[in-house]
């Protein structure tokens, strides 16, 4: 018989981001099992999870590899591969690793979508050196093939959006189900402003990574004088947009929730150019009664209806992102449509679906 019920993995803690509150969420739907991770960092990662039972790998002694995961690539296909769980279900949260693991019972995998690094190449490492892309051109087939093996290996697969979906099946041959992620934000709680910025702004929340395409969206504002805006979130490209932000971008860097939620509720609108295989920052936005101009990409298909919670622009680039940002503002918006479409997409609907899974999973073990 397995040791436990249901055992936990993610690919790592480190920071805070979409997938991070899914992994959050699956241990508040499964109370008491242990959530097993690469890295580990309490102090980067949500405050919360400090009460679950976080196991991180041997791995996570090394520090340099936790403070930069990306170094630690070719380590953690082996290192995923020698984690092995006695549980009736093992339930993986993966976008490249986590679902590697050994799991003596049934394998459920949370698929946010298949390792952007390996299938999404050019797009992932735009900007990187010339040795990141050599040591990608060498480790990408053993990976692959990897992370092929793994994927056939889980009984179920779960995708967060139509196009993960798609990409499951034409990667692995998986036909997945969509299980949307929770919006665990609440822009009801407390506040703290940013120092310095009025009300009104136009608001961007993102990590600083090439394929998000901040850049563009900063540059799309050096057309706009008369509208202002906030960027919420840091990356390796912080310095990059800062020396070629214009006086009308201002780059707020990583803050806590309470200064999100200030950011949300004194915005006038909110918009993202990225590579999103999900994209919660159009459900948080309705949430917060605020309107979006997304790219017509990825998961935001899913997350935005379009001239009922926002408009759409179709290529990552300067001119199309401020025209859909003027848009915006020619346009009304109903609040009663932007917190219906927002309540979709509740923790309690999401921990529902999971813990149905698990049991249909376990009556399989």
């Amino acid at each position: 018989m397995p040791a436990q019920p249901v055992a936990l993995v993610h690919d790592y803690l480190t920071q805070r981001g979409g997938a991070e509150r899914v992994a959050l969420t699956l241990a508040e739907t499964f109370p008491g099992a242990p959530l097993h991770t690469a890295f580990y960092d309490p102090d980067t990662t949500y405050p919360e999870l400090a009460r679950c039972d976080v196991r991180p790998l041997s791995l996570d002694r090394i520090a340099v590899l936790r403070a930069h995961h990306r170094v630690a690539m070719p380590l953690l296909a082996p290192a995923f591969s020698r984690l092995h769980l006695d549980a009736a279900v093992t339930v993986c949260s993966s976008s490249g690793w986590a679902h590697g693991v050994r799991a003596a019972g049934r394998k459920v995998v949370y698929c946010h979508t298949p390792a952007r690094w390996l299938y999404q190449t050019d797009r992932y490492l735009r900007g990187s050196s010339p040795a990141v892309r050599a040591a990608m051109r060498v480790l990408g087939p053993p990976l692959r093939r990897w992370d092929r093996a793994a994927a056939v290996g889980a009984h179920r697969y779960l995708a967060n959006s139509t196009v993960v979906r798609r990409r499951i099946a034409d990667t692995y041959g998986i036909d997945a189900e969509v299980v949307p992620p929770p919006n665990r934000f609440e822009v009801d709680g407390p506040t703290s402003s940013l120092d310095g910025i009025e009300p009104g702004f136009v608001l961007c929340v993102s990590r600083l990574l090439p394929y998000k395409n901040v850049d563009a969206v900063v540059a799309a504002f050096a057309s706009l004088p008369d509208l202002r805006l906030v960027v919420v979130g840091g990356g390796p490209l912080a310095g990059a947009l800062a020396a070629g932000a214009p006086a009308n971008v201002h780059l707020a860097g990583d803050v806590d929730d309470a200064r999100l939620r200030w950011c949300y509720r004194n915005a006038s609108a909110l918009v993202a150019a990225s590579y999103e295989d999900f994209g919660l920052t159009p459900v948080e936005a309705a949430a917060a009664g605020l309107p979006v101009a997304v790219l017509r990409w990825g998961g935001f298909l899913d997350t935005t209806v379009e001239w009922e919670t926002g408009v759409f622009f179709d290529d990552p680039e300067p001119g199309a992102i401020a025209a859909a940002v003027r848009e915006l503002g020619r346009s009304s918006w109903d609040p009663s449509a932007l917190a219906g479409h927002a309540a979709n997409y509740s923790p309690a609907a999401f921990a529902a679906r999971l813990r149905a899974v698990v049991a249909e999973e376990a009556a399989l073990a």
